[in-house]
């Protein structure tokens, strides 16, 4: 392991610790009552031009950048914990799921809306996925995996088209790419930036489909001023759609599936 990964992990007086620790809370996060095992559907407006959407309460219609839901008493829709009777209008919803402002019961739809097309997404704790999740299948931790890397940003910002899980081709934002070093070889990825400063990667590696999901998520810490920059695939992530058929997930851009085998972090859904 190289100084620079071998300083960041003596943070931690145990890396592999700290990895289960982590593994543990992602898994406990997941199966959480409004985690991604309870999404049972994506419902695009456009697919219904009469604002019925199908299982869902309530008249739903676009409205430029706001969706109006008109619902009375007897739909019993809750809007920000009251019960809805009449019209009210709607922006996406951004923070935790558990938090939108619309509710049915113990379900929670949110609305997303992605290139000028509004969704409900529908949330329910009961749903068949959740009930039958078993844990998540991942490598215990491995320091091999843990790698220097260095983030290198494009002089604007780029946009690419890639086809997402759901059969749609959308815009991708990226920012830069990573490079980091495997067995004496170069590699890198394509990477976005999040508000916050931290990367996301679409990937996929020559273990995908075979022995791991088909692609695969890895989110490193913001860089350092100097750009350098912890790519530690033991914390690779399986992508929302691995849990739910209903994300719209992006697959993996031009360049970001890599020509060696990354047998590391979250792989696939238990099945025992």
């Amino acid at each position: 392991m190289s100084t620079d990964v071998r300083d960041a992990h003596d943070a931690f007086s145990d890396p592999a610790g700290e990895w289960k620790h982590w593994h543990d809370r992602r898994t406990a996060q997941v199966a959480e009552p409004h985690g991604p095992l309870s999404l049972t559907g994506t419902h695009w407006l456009a697919d219904h031009p009469d604002g019925r959407v199908p299982a869902v309460p309530g008249v739903w219609r676009e409205d430029g950048d706001e969706v109006v839901l008109t619902a009375a008493v007897n739909d019993g829709l809750t809007a920000d914990g009251e019960p809805l009777d009449g019209e009210i209008r709607l922006t996406a919803d951004r923070g935790p799921i558990q938090e939108s402002r619309i509710a049915s019961g113990e379900r929670r739809l949110v609305l997303l809306s992605r290139e000028g097309l509004w969704a409900v997404r529908d949330f329910d704790p009961r749903s068949d996925a959740r009930r039958a999740f078993r844990g998540i299948e991942a490598t215990p931790y491995d320091s091999h995996w843990a790698l220097a890397g260095r983030f290198r940003p494009y002089d604007e910002h780029r946009t690419v088209r890639v086809e997402n899980a759901d059969g749609r081709e959308r815009g991708l934002g990226l920012g830069g790419e990573i490079a980091f070093t495997v067995d004496g070889a170069e590699h890198t990825l394509q990477v976005a930036v999040e508000p916050d400063g931290s990367l996301w990667a679409v990937f996929a590696d020559t273990t995908s489909g075979k022995g791991s999901y088909r692609f695969r998520f890895l989110r490193p810490a913001p860089p350092a001023a100097d750009g350098t920059v912890v790519v530690d695939f033991n914390r690779t992530l399986l992508p929302p759609c691995a849990f739910a058929e209903h994300f719209i997930c992006p697959f993996p851009p031009p360049g970001n599936t890599l020509p060696i085998g990354v047998p590391a972090g979250e792989r696939n859904l238990a099945t025992g």
